[in-house]
């Protein structure tokens, strides 16, 4: 008997030591506490012995879950649950309770024991889980909101970015074809002159023609002839003219020869009044596919400025070398003078919008610029350098393919 009350002192020894033991009658007034009960509620054992239970019942507990406790136990059952306590200084602990009813020997309930061990930092870590996840919940909920708020601003900023680059790209073109008629329209007063210098001559001559046929009847039908053949040709003169200033033209295929040539005859009267001589060289005639009074507008800016540089210098030889030839699937074609080229200090610049070396009542700077372009639409390229004491252009222009307006 000794044996037993020893080896039963030992286990109530050790659950007390283990675990938070209290116990209380069949009303819920506590009859005994272990000193871990009242390390982890903050009371004393005087403070604790006789007051009711809920002395450390926590006010957030719903009075429902203290009638399944009390219904539970009541019917003589164990009851096992995680109560949420405080202690005397007011914190809050989460304690895993279980209550054993203990029974008389005529089965009445005589106490009831309850154990428990402290879970709090488990509790709280669980609860601190939760409130992040719903934190991340709610903050990806907040997110998604965003994104498609963003998504939804960068569709229409898109939308909007399109209209602008539509009319962007219109008042680009608009400005283009707005220097295209600048250009043309710098050249027309010295266009007129060269007419004028074209004309004189056969005007002389069908002046003649038409004496003769007044003075000498027999001679009637060979200077109707020869005066309709002088006719001709100035109107051939002026059908040039037309079509270079024309803004209708339609792309086609055309001799770069024949772009040059036109060039040439168009400011003929101009360099033969300043003694200026171009030669043409011819290895390799080639078609392209483009405005054809655009390319030529291109050589007219080419011979132009050679002219200029020869005239501002005062150098007395003049020559202008046209090299035509073909280059990898290209025509390609040179113009160089001998005017002492161009300063190494803008050479990049003079592609430039509205960049000139000269006076403003002798360009506009638009020429180089606008022969660019031109050159651009053609899927070409154009470049200068400077050679044989002079500056040589060098355009490149594809074969095949074509060019939209």
């Amino acid at each position: 008997m000794h044996n037993i009350q020893a080896r039963f002192n030992q286990y109530q020894h050790a659950i007390e030591q283990s675990n938070i033991v209290s116990k209380t009658d069949i009303n819920g007034i506590i009859t005994f506490v272990n000193d871990e009960f009242c390390k982890i509620s903050g009371y004393s054992k005087d403070e604790l012995i006789g007051k009711n239970h809920n002395i450390v019942r926590h006010p957030d507990v719903k009075k429902e879950s203290f009638k399944i406790l009390w219904d539970t136990i009541l019917s003589k059952k164990v009851y096992k649950a995680v109560a949420k306590n405080i202690t005397k200084d007011g914190k809050t602990v989460y304690l895993n309770t279980t209550i054993f009813p203990i029974l008389k020997p005529n089965g009445e309930i005589e106490e009831f024991i309850a154990l428990r061990y402290d879970t709090t930092m488990l509790i709280e870590a669980n609860e601190r889980l939760i409130k992040q996840e719903s934190e991340l919940k709610k903050l990806n909920e907040n997110l998604e909101a965003l994104v498609h708020e963003k998504t939804a601003e960068l569709k229409k900023l898109n939308e909007n970015l399109k209209d602008i680059v539509k009319i962007e790209i219109e008042k680009n073109e608009e400005k283009t074809k707005m220097l295209l008629v600048q250009s043309r329209l710098a050249s027309m007063g010295e266009m007129i002159a060269n007419i004028a210098h074209q004309w004189r001559q056969p005007l002389n001559e069908l002046s003649i023609s038409l004496y003769k046929m007044k003075k000498d009847k027999s001679s009637l039908e060979e200077s109707y002839q020869h005066c309709k053949s002088l006719i001709k040709n100035m109107s051939n003169t002026i059908e040039d003219f037309r079509n270079f200033f024309s803004s209708n033209n339609m792309p086609e295929h055309f001799s770069i020869l024949n772009a040059v040539k036109n060039s040439v005859h168009m400011l003929q009267g101009t360099f033969e009044r300043h003694g200026i001589k171009i030669f043409i060289k011819l290895e390799d005639d080639s078609e392209i596919y483009g405005y054809k009074s655009q390319l030529t507008q291109v050589i007219i800016n080419l011979l132009n400025n050679a002219k200029d540089a020869y005239l501002e210098r005062e150098i007395e030889q003049k020559h202008i070398f046209v090299k035509i030839f073909k280059q990898d699937d290209c025509a390609v074609v040179m113009v160089c003078d001998a005017a002492g080229g161009i300063d190494d200090s803008i050479k990049d610049k003079i592609f430039e919008p509205y960049f000139t070396t000269k006076h403003s009542s002798q360009g506009t700077g638009i020429g180089l610029y606008m022969s660019k372009l031109i050159i651009d639409r053609l899927d070409g390229n154009i470049d200068v350098k400077n050679e044989n004491n002079g500056a040589c252009f060098k355009i490149k222009i594809p074969i095949k393919g074509e060019v939209g307006e």
